[in-house]
């Protein structure tokens, strides 16, 4: 007994002695402009002390309290804002953290044990932080990537202990960031199948507010995993402090923003708790998704800018890559074509001058064959009575066409009318005991079987194995997880959803080690699938089904915040005939330009607007994909709404104004451009014109200083609905 004592006692001089050791142990996560410091305290526990503009002496970082500032007469409080905030202690709010151990006991008590950096691309530095639990063999790392130029803080953690027998998870955040301000304003995004990011704000007061999904099988529908924060007012677009931040998670996640008694805001963020307990072995190591957030001092368009360059020097597949122009034919054929149809379409990209033409879905299965949504979806052959040739057919009639060829697949769901479902039931989600609810007339493949991710990654392997000069995927998952049952996981089902997604990114993973240079689209019913985990693998996403131009002009808005051009895939289409080819072409064009419209439906003059402006595109890549974008007018404040594309090196721009649904004789103003060179004298022309038609711009033509048109501006509307123009600003 005296022994037992002798050893609890060396234990707690031990802990003791190593708080007082850590004691004002200063980590610093920086950027260029953004200083995100952590600080230890002599209770040995980590703790934020500071989020903000970066500070220029490093001397004042001593200063920086661990605890909160004061309590509410002015004292010092004894809270901080702790880096990993767990559950079943004193504090009361929402944890980062909530464990039950082997043995029952649901407290979890982090302590700091060592933080180590490390170079990455010589841009960015990754901080890796150790916390122990006091008591058990619990460790959890925290790891933080800040990337200078870009000024992106991404953070994960790892979560692992050596207890005896399995420990349950049951929150398992990303991180935690917290902040002081008098108030908060939120900005989220929200919608539905073609709605996709709707934006709205609302002041955030005492207590949680939570934005959050339940979709399993892909992170957006009704809410999108974005966030944008303003303090003492909502975010504006060129002024004022903004916090905007996203999780990778192509699955259920979760944002908490808690306000806490004395006014303080945290906002955590992570794989979303609901119906996700966990059972961690000893020696794993559950690993988080990474929440990725930013911050500026000038509003949310120099944070959109942050994140459209970080986007694509580090995440995006291929960000500084090209991208393919293409014809698709869904909007043209649906389900009913045919060899000679598809070929035919294929000599009219040549004649429209994209790069590719794109097969889309109904081309596959023979004995229950795709030729609606109820049935095919699993049995990946060519559909013998459309396509006697097969695709290798349709690859060598898009080489005689001269253009490349993709085509569309939807490989993680089955019809139960088809082949794979008579052979394989259990590979499907779906309850045993229940009637099954068909969402789309089709169920998810349960990805976390090993089985199911070999033969989905198979579907992708025959096909490129077949076909080696196929140029492109359309990876489609239209359904979200219902009748949620795993039958391989059998008694743990309540790791469906975090098991599910770690299968999907194995999937993602292998196809990309094999298929390196192969570019992919993402879709998800629309643009339910648009994180940036999922982007990693993919090249570019699908914004909406919904290709209304008007329509369009409110979810790229939304988009943008997050994304940047050369990864939101715009088409033009006959949604809306009461917009002008012309003006359906110019929003398309803002964006990874593609078409999905028979040319036989065009005028001759519609057709060879459609020719100059593809030339147009191709002509102005490098400013359309790898420039910095500037939302100037935005569609919910006016009638109107105006964008542009600003050239790095500032020679050379594209502003984009759209007259919506002016009101009579509505006066409009001038649109005041951004991103120039003051100094410079730039050529302002107007392009994309119908044939034969002369710009009614009235200050075509004319040069103007950089400085003149980002203080006066030039008056790019007009009072007609659904008018558009694209200017080219030419440094001289």
């Amino acid at each position: 007994m005296r022994r037992i004592l002798s050893l609890a006692l060396i234990a707690l001089f031990a802990i003791s002695a190593r708080a007082t050791e850590v004691a004002n142990e200063i980590i610093r996560i920086a950027t260029d402009a953004t200083d995100l410091i952590l600080s230890t305290a002599p209770n040995g526990r980590l703790y934020q002390v500071y989020l903000g503009p970066k500070l220029l002496h490093p001397e004042d970082f001593a200063k920086l309290s661990p605890y909160s500032r004061a309590g509410s007469d002015g004292s010092a409080a004894t809270r901080g804002w702790e880096a990993y905030m767990t559950a079943g202690m004193e504090d009361y709010f929402e944890p980062a953290l909530q464990v039950t151990h082997a043995d029952g006991n649901m407290s979890t008590l982090l302590k700091y044990v060592s933080s180590e950096k490390k170079s990455i691309d010589g841009n960015a530095e990754e901080t890796v932080i150790t916390l122990k639990d006091d008591y058990y063999p619990m460790e959890v790392k925290l790891h933080y990537i800040s990337y200078a130029k870009e000024n992106i803080i991404k953070t994960w953690s790892e979560i692992s202990h050596t207890e005896k027998k399995p420990v349950l998870l049951h929150r398992y955040a990303s991180g935690i960031i917290y902040f002081e301000r008098p108030s908060y304003y939120l900005t989220e995004f929200s919608g539905d199948w073609a709605q996709e990011m709707q934006m709205s704000h609302q002041q955030l007061q005492f207590g949680k507010k939570m934005i959050d999904t339940k979709l399993g099988s892909r992170a957006a529908m009704h809410a999108y995993p974005f966030f944008e924060l303003g303090f003492g007012e909502p975010a504006k677009e060129d002024a004022g402090e903004v916090v905007m931040g996203t999780i990778g998670w192509t699955g259920n996640y979760r944002f908490t923003f808690e306000i806490d008694n004395l006014k303080n805001l945290r906002v955590l963020a992570g794989i979303n708790p609901f119906a996700s307990t966990y059972e961690l072995k000893p020696g794993e190591v559950f690993t988080t998704p990474e929440f990725i957030f930013t911050r500026s001092d000038n509003g949310k368009g120099e944070a959109s800018r942050y994140f459209h360059d970080w986007a694509r020097n580090y995440q995006l597949r291929d960000g500084k890559g090209d991208r393919l122009t293409l014809l698709n034919n869904w909007e043209n054929t649906a389900f009913k074509f045919d060899e000679d149809i598809l070929a035919g379409l294929m000599k009219e990209a040549k004649h429209l001058g994209v790069d590719m033409f794109l097969l889309d879905d109904g081309w596959f299965a023979n004995k229950y064959p795709r030729n609606n949504d109820r049935a095919g979806l699993g049995d990946w052959e060519a559909m013998k009575a459309k396509l006697p040739h097969g695709v290798p057919g349709l690859v060598a009639k898009a080489k005689e066409a001269g253009v490349k060829f993709g085509i569309w697949i939807e490989p993680e769901m089955v019809n139960p009318k088809s082949e794979l479902f008579e052979k394989h039931p259990d590979w499907a989600i779906h309850l045993p005991n229940r009637e099954t609810y068909y969402y789309r007339n089709q169920l998810v493949l349960d990805l976390s079987n090993p089985e199911v991710q070999d033969y989905v990654f198979g579907v992708v392997d025959r096909i490129m194995t077949e076909n080696p000069d196929i140029a492109y995927f359309k990876w489609d998952c239209n359904s979200p997880i219902t009748n949620v049952y795993s039958p391989y996981l059998k008694e743990k089902q309540s790791q469906l959803y975090v098991d599910h997604v770690r299968g999907v990114y194995n999937v993602f993973q292998r196809v990309k080690e094999k298929y390196p240079n192969l570019p992919m689209m993402l879709c998800s019913g629309g643009g339910a699938r648009c994180d940036y985990e999922a982007l990693k693998y993919f090249t570019e996403f699908w914004c909406s089904d919904n290709t209304d131009p008007v329509e369009r002009l409110f979810i790229q808005w939304g988009f943008s915040q997050f994304f940047p051009t050369k990864a939101m895939c715009a088409h033009v289409t006959s949604w809306n005939k009461r917009a002008s080819i012309k003006f359906r072409t110019d929003v398309a064009m803002m964006c990874k330009l593609g078409f999905d419209i028979g040319l036989k439906e065009l005028a001759p003059d519609e057709l060879t607007y459609c020719q100059n402006a593809v030339a147009n595109y191709k002509r102005l890549k490098p400013v359309i994909l790898d420039g910095d974008f500037y939302r100037l007018v935005s569609p919910y404040e006016t009638n109107h709404t105006a964008v542009m594309h600003v050239s790095k090196a500032k020679d050379k721009a594209l502003v984009y104004a759209y007259d919506i649904y002016p009101r009579f004789a509505e006066k409009t103003f001038a649109v005041k451009l951004q991103g120039l060179d003051p100094n410079k004298q730039y050529k302002v022309e107007e392009i994309n014109l119908m044939p034969g038609a002369k710009s009614r711009f009235a200050q075509n033509g004319q040069i103007f200083s950089g400085d003149y048109l980002m203080k006066v501006g030039l008056y790019a509307f007009t009072t007609q609905t659904l008018q558009s123009r694209i200017l080219e600003v030419t440094a001289q």
